[in-house]
């Protein structure tokens, strides 16, 4: 049920990013961000007042709706509003907002873990930010570019003055006469109707195909990692690391969170002088390499985990010992994780001399959980006591560090401006459609995965998922630090040819006459 609720949301996330890509190109963003807020607000109130599962499930349709809208149509909107010089590190906010978010929702749910209707404030409250948001929204000017695409231009221009200095207005409103003088000199070739029908003659263009290639590559780099894996099941994994409280994993798992945050906010200060595709191979590295000591980590944990006591087990009587363990033909092999992972209604309880000494395998229930703590032992559900346990919590924030300035806010910027512009929404939909498919196989078969490989393989095989991302990202995708969003359509219709960091991208760009 866990992974299934996670699941929903993310299911409504891939069609709102679908129909988000649509309703950009035809309403405009503005319109697209506050249709959003609307259905963020009403999921939110239905989840709220669900009186069953089922309804809550529903409420997270509408919030998956609205997540996916947003998710695309935010950083196109920042990037088409922004100035050239500091275009990454604006829309490098967007993801600072949403870690920022993420760790004021730990601190939210934290407070109401005391609360009367616990769960129902903690979804309820929800719809307070989408309520701000629509009502400041409705004082922001529509994208230029996409006024201009509609034959705005005096307002496109004015909106412009208001974001550039004078005496660089007429040379933006210039580029972007020309970027859409030829997108219509192949509006015969392209044609209307459908939106399938657009889609595949925009394939037969190069540079949206080429374009897409960089962003598609990048959103599905970004989930295979298994960043919002970590994120969503964050207690789950720190107990897993042998933390058994709930409170504590979910205050450890805050503090990952917040790092999130803080390494959006190194996004900000870097991604405009570093570049996003060397910030990007960095963060992978960076990934790759924490995942590969994490998997070490919980291999040693799992290894090194208490073992089984006979007489610890039966201490609590012949009918509270696991049933499984009782059946068991070799009782010498059995250890605290092969007693958890045996059934999903055992449990462990720790030695009360030393939690890493022989302890119990009982039954999980809530008599047995009462006797545990009534001698004051831990009671484990989902992981075990572990020396290593520490080490997993640091490793998992070093993780987080390496993906949140890099793979964490890049990918967005990177869609925000890889497209041309009669193209933009509907690349940047199916990107993001890709981005959400991706966290939707990682969401729901995390859970499933830790239970048949283990946390250590698991681990390792989000390293293999990130080397290849990486591979993939090297040839794939180019530099578009410091180039105007127009001057991107003509390096991709030149061709892209990779090397490491790619330093030289704009000024080769320069010298070439791009």
């Amino acid at each position: 049920m866990q992974e299934t609720i996670v699941a929903t949301a993310v299911a409504g996330a891939i069609i709102g990013a679908g129909v988000g890509g649509w309703l950009n190109d035809r309403l405009g963003r503005k319109p697209a961000i506050l249709i959003a807020d609307v259905l963020f607000f009403i999921g939110s109130l239905v989840m709220a007042l669900a009186p069953n599962p089922a309804v809550i499930i529903v409420g997270r349709v509408f919030v998956g709706f609205g997540v996916g809208m947003a998710s695309m149509t935010s950083p196109l909107y920042i990037s088409e509003t922004s100035p050239t010089r500091i275009r990454g590190a604006l829309v490098s906010t967007n993801g600072l907002l949403i870690t920022g978010g993420q760790f004021l929702a730990y601190l939210i749910n934290l407070g109401f873990t005391q609360v009367k209707g616990t769960w129902r404030w903690m979804l309820g409250v929800a719809a307070v930010p989408a309520v701000v948001q629509f009502v400041l929204m409705l004082s922001l000017p529509e994208s230029p570019r996409w006024l201009y695409r509609k034959d705005k231009v005096s307002e496109a221009e004015a909106i412009l003055g208001r974001i550039y200095p004078h005496e660089e207005v007429k040379e933006e409103m210039n580029a972007l006469k020309q970027s859409v003088e030829n997108e219509r000199a192949m509006e015969g070739e392209i044609g209307e109707g459908s939106m399938l029908r657009k889609v595949r003659k925009a394939w037969r263009n190069k540079i949206f195909r080429r374009g897409l290639y960089a962003g598609i590559t990048v959103q599905v780099a970004q989930q295979f990692v298994g960043i919002n894996t970590v994120m969503y099941y964050s207690p789950s994994i720190v107990q897993l690391a042998g933390f058994a409280s709930k409170k504590t994993a979910l205050a450890l798992s805050m503090i990952t969170s917040g790092l999130n945050a803080v390494g959006s906010i190194v996004s900000m200060a870097f991604v405009d002088r570093t570049g996003r595709r060397r910030l990007m191979i960095i963060s992978m590295f960076g990934i790759i390499s924490c995942l590969l000591v994490l998997a070490i980590v919980f291999y040693l944990a799992a290894a090194h985990a208490p073992k089984i006591s006979y007489y610890e087990s039966t201490h609590f009587g012949m009918n509270a010992t696991c049933p499984a363990y009782v059946k068991a033909a070799d009782l010498g092999d059995w250890s605290c994780v092969k007693c958890i992972k045996s059934h999903s209604e055992c449990a462990f309880c720790a030695n009360k001399a030393n939690e890493n000494h022989p302890g119990a395998c009982v039954s999980a229930t809530a008599g047995n959980k009462d006797a545990c703590h009534g001698e004051l032992r831990v009671y484990f559900t989902e992981g075990c006591p572990s020396k290593f346990g520490f080490l997993a919590v640091i490793l998992l924030g070093a993780y987080i560090i390496s993906y949140s300035p890099g793979m964490g806010t890049v990918p967005w910027i990177i869609n925000s401006e890889i497209y041309p512009l009669r193209y933009r929404g509907i690349g940047g939909g199916i990107a993001a459609v890709s981005n959400w498919s991706s966290n939707l196989v990682m969401s729901e078969s995390f859970l499933t995965l830790t239970e048949h490989l283990g946390s250590s393989g698991t681990f390792l095989l989000f390293a293999v998922f990130s080397l290849i991302g990486l591979t993939f990202i090297y040839f794939l995708v180019p530099e578009t630090k410091g180039l105007p969003i127009e001057e991107v359509e003509q390096m991709l219709d030149k061709g892209f040819k990779p090397s490491l960091f790619n330093r030289s991208t704009s000024k080769q760009a320069t010298k070439d006459g791009l």
